[in-house]
């Protein structure tokens, strides 16, 4: 889409889209049930994978879901599927790291007969916006004997960099300051790197955030709060397509990730790392009610991207 006020694109105009673009390799979607086939022609019409997809869960309501989804992924040839498994439990309590892990197990399963690998994501209003659980839910899951994976969405950790409010969900504040918990993507120890280091990332998501990123103003929830504010303008915003100021050096936090990771693959032989999409989103907590195009930023950032993998490559050791 360009903006959330503007009339939907049909489907074959989406894939049309992406692939006039000339930058992208794939579609990342799971689509409901019933447009399975439209997604399919789409597809091959337009020679553009489905290589990935994702969705939402609740433990104790949505496993069924997932297994089908994953069936899913794998018929429109998805490698991997984006697993978000929401704070709370349907039973209204919040999840344990021991049930993440098991339900990671059993998609894992899962997904190896689908063959599409589940990804669990870093991501606010998820069990993983207490960034400090991944590594221990890695921890079970490797003890298994099964390799943990995760979709790294570091939008979600660089918001909350110099952001005490933010760091107030589920009370990372305290370690923050401490040092405990290290956001920040230029000290060697932060906790992104942590991620890619121990080979978790299969996928990634790219949108661009900075540290303390401006609350979105533009877009409320149904309760009338304002969105938190996960998504930054990769490119420069024309006169009132944006609610704020906007300078290109705050990127560097993000993009500093993002040459991270790429670092760290072009020298990983396991290969861990499958493919990154961008997703620059119009909800309240993202772009929502944005007067820039959101496909414009989008093209943008996947320029990026490929310039930044091609400079990684170039740059790489023998």
């Amino acid at each position: 889409m360009h903006t959330d006020a503007e009339e939907p694109f049909d489907l074959d105009t989406k894939f049309k889209m992406v692939k006039d673009a000339g930058v992208f390799d794939y579609i990342e979607k799971t689509p409901p049930a019933e447009l399975e086939g439209d997604y399919a022609r789409c597809s091959e019409k337009h020679d553009l994978p489905i290589r990935a997809g994702g969705w939402f869960y609740a433990l104790g309501r949505d496993e069924n879901l997932l297994e089908e989804n994953l069936k899913l992924g794998g018929r429109l040839g998805s490698v991997v599927h984006n697993v978000q498994i929401l704070a709370q439990h349907a039973e209204g309590r919040p999840v344990t790291n021991e049930e993440v892990a098991e339900i990671y197990l059993r998609a894992f399963d899962w997904g190896a007969r689908a063959g599409c690998v589940p990804t669990f994501e870093v991501h606010v209003n998820m069990w993983s916006e207490d960034f400090r659980r991944i590594s221990e839910v890695g921890d079970l899951v490797e003890a298994r004997g099964v390799p943990f994976r995760m979709t790294l969405d570091h939008s979600h950790v660089i918001f909350k960099i110099d952001n005490p409010k933010e760091q107030d969900f589920f009370g990372i504040r305290e370690d923050v300051e401490t040092g405990a918990l290290i956001l920040d993507p230029y000290d060697p120890e932060n906790v992104c790197f942590e991620w890619i280091r121990r080979g978790f990332v299969c996928h990634a998501h790219a949108r661009a955030a900075v540290p303390n990123n401006p609350i979105n103003v533009w877009a409320k929830h149904d309760d009338g709060s304002v969105g938190r504010g996960i998504q930054y303008p990769f490119i420069q915003p024309s006169p009132g397509q944006w609610h704020g100021d906007w300078a290109q050096d705050r990127l560097d936090p993000w993009k500093e990730v993002i040459r991270q990771l790429m670092r760290h693959h072009a020298g990983d032989d396991a290969g861990n790392l499958r493919q990154i999409s961008t997703e620059f989103i119009p909800f309240p907590d993202y772009g929502g009610g944005a007067k820039y195009s959101i496909f414009e930023h989008s093209v943008a950032c996947a320029h990026w991207l490929r310039e930044t993998w091609a400079e990684t490559l170039a740059g790489r050791q023998p």
